[in-house]
């Protein structure tokens, strides 16, 4: 298949080009001025320095959530196993108590966390930028939990599970 010939990117076409890109799916939560628990789902995740731990979220501006990180200077987050697709959804929803009635645990300093996903890290907001229509953020690790299990992948719209070729672990140089 050929593919047509480059263009100015449009919103919708940046999100379809970046569809194509497999990504993980997380939760991030913090508690807002009121001390109520507020997330989003997100897959705009990534490690940027394992030592020191530091990782960069990228949230939307004007978001309940983004406004309680960049108030409260702390957020957790919650990787999502394969078996968390309905709460993938839950919090990629506008508005709503989408802590309500769901099992979470807490961080050390109290954070919000879904319960049985795969790992759990607590940030302190090392910096923030505006890039466009997102607020990035570069969180301290300072506490972390994982466990084994399959991740929930998205990719072109859809959810779904990671593939293992059966290949040996890749050894990292670190």
């Amino acid at each position: 298949m050929t593919l047509p010939a480059f263009s100015r990117p449009t919103p919708s076409d940046m999100r379809r080009s970046m569809g194509r890109f497999t990504t993980g799916v997380a939760v991030v939560s913090a508690e807002d001025s009121d001390g109520e628990p507020c997330g989003m789902t997100i897959s705009s995740l990534t490690s940027v320095s394992l030592d020191p731990a530091i990782i960069l979220v990228s949230l939307t501006h004007g978001s309940r959530t983004t406004e309680a990180v960049e108030a409260g200077g702390r957020f957790a987050v919650s990787i999502l196993s394969s078996r968390q697709e309905a709460v993938a959804r839950r919090f990629a929803t506008r508005g709503g108590a989408r802590f309500e009635g769901l099992p979470c645990d807490r961080t050390a300093c109290g954070l919000p966390v879904v319960a049985d996903a795969l790992a759990h890290l607590e940030c302190t907001v090392h910096s923030a930028h505006d890039i466009g229509d997102h607020r990035v953020f570069y969180g301290d690790v300072s506490e972390l939990r994982w466990r084994d299990g399959t991740g929930l992948v998205f990719y072109s719209g859809r959810f779904g599970d990671f593939r293992d070729f059966g290949h040996d672990e890749v050894p990292w140089l670190f």
